[in-house]
């Protein structure tokens, strides 16, 4: 009956988080899947120590990137926007094309859109 009492909350702080790092293999794993737990891992919402104001999160390094997995039509209709600052700048790549260049782009795009500004 009295038990309530005796139970404190506890919140991270800065100075007793200490990082891990957490390796993840994107081959074969479908992009916003794997995007979700990358981001998940970084704001610390696995450790039971979560706290929103506090940064508890571990580092990820994803590996094989150019070999993920999209669903339906996603590599042909999917295009990433980029914009130089001048008149006219504007250019358009389409997935598969940012795939060929630059795969980890679209792994960094997906994880960077779920987490918090």
């Amino acid at each position: 009956f009295f038990f309530f009492f005796l139970m404190k909350t506890f919140l991270a702080k800065k100075e007793t988080v200490q990082p891990k790092w957490h390796l993840i293999d994107a081959e074969g794993v479908v992009l916003g899947r794997l995007a979700v737990k990358a981001a998940n891992i970084i704001r610390g919402r696995h450790k039971a120590s979560y706290t929103p104001s506090v940064d508890n999160g571990d580092y990820v390094v994803i590996i094989n990137a150019e070999k993920v997995a999209l669903t339906g039509k996603k590599e042909v209709q999917n295009s990433y926007m980029f914009f130089s600052g001048f008149v006219g700048g504007e250019s358009y790549r389409k997935l598969s094309e940012q795939r060929e260049r630059h795969p980890e782009f679209i792994i960094e795009h997906a994880v960077k859109g779920m987490l918090p500004k």
